[in-house]
């Protein structure tokens, strides 16, 4: 499902966090939403120059996206249960891979991140799970239809990290899995991740009318 990824990644890339240092001790929400502000103010009047420069672009999504991220974690889930047969050396390889992968595919699509067209809907009632968090909202897209888009994270020593989101129902993770298991099944792991560093390579990246590819 293309479409999936090409929403995911635009969509995780708007939970940047500010702080480098000291643990995170924002709540799933205020993630959510102060860095929706941040993605928003970092690519406002950009959008030209970011299309057609496509290492900037990369740099921008990746310190927005990697730090509040959890790679690890999403990766060992995508691997499902291929994760225990692989080596440490070949889980490494194919969590850089795949995020290698999805950042240069996808990375243009955070250029039409809009703050202004995503909601944040109101959480369940009672105490919260001190573990895990979903934070759903809605993302209003061109032709006015309102998009469920539902973040999954996780408590980690440097505070909530997001692992999966759910489009329209369908998981990120459960997706790539999907795709994933039959092919490691068939080809190994190791040529998964070799077909994912090719990808990547070749992959043009640039928006339309920029001319640019990586």
């Amino acid at each position: 499902m293309r479409t999936l990824a090409t929403l995911t990644l635009s969509l995780l890339a708007g939970l940047a966090t500010a702080g480098t240092g000291a643990p995170d001790t924002r709540t799933p929400d205020q993630i959510v939403r102060e860095t929706a502000d941040s993605l928003a103010s970092q690519i406002k009047g950009r959008q030209e120059q970011l299309a057609a420069n496509p290492s900037e672009l990369y740099k921008l999504v990746d310190e927005t996206f990697l730090p509040v991220f959890d790679t690890d974690y999403s990766g060992r889930l995508v691997l499902g249960k291929h994760w225990r047969t692989a080596s440490p050396a070949q889980r490494q390889e194919f969590i850089d891979a795949f995020y290698d992968f999805l950042l240069r595919s996808y990375a243009r699509y955070v250029l039409r991140f809009e703050k202004n067209k995503v909601q944040i809907l109101p959480g369940p009632g009672g105490p919260p799970d001190p573990q895990r968090a979903v934070v759903k909202t809605e993302m209003q897209l061109e032709d006015g239809t309102k998009l469920p888009v539902h973040y999954s994270l996780h408590q980690t020593e440097k505070g909530w990290r997001a692992f999966d989101v759910r489009i329209e129902g369908i998981s990120y993770v459960q997706n790539y899995r999907n795709q994933f298991s039959a092919e490691i099944g068939a080809k190994g792991i190791d040529a998964v991740i070799a077909r994912l560093k090719t990808d990547a390579a070749r992959v043009t990246t640039s928006a339309p009318g920029a001319g640019s590819s990586k």
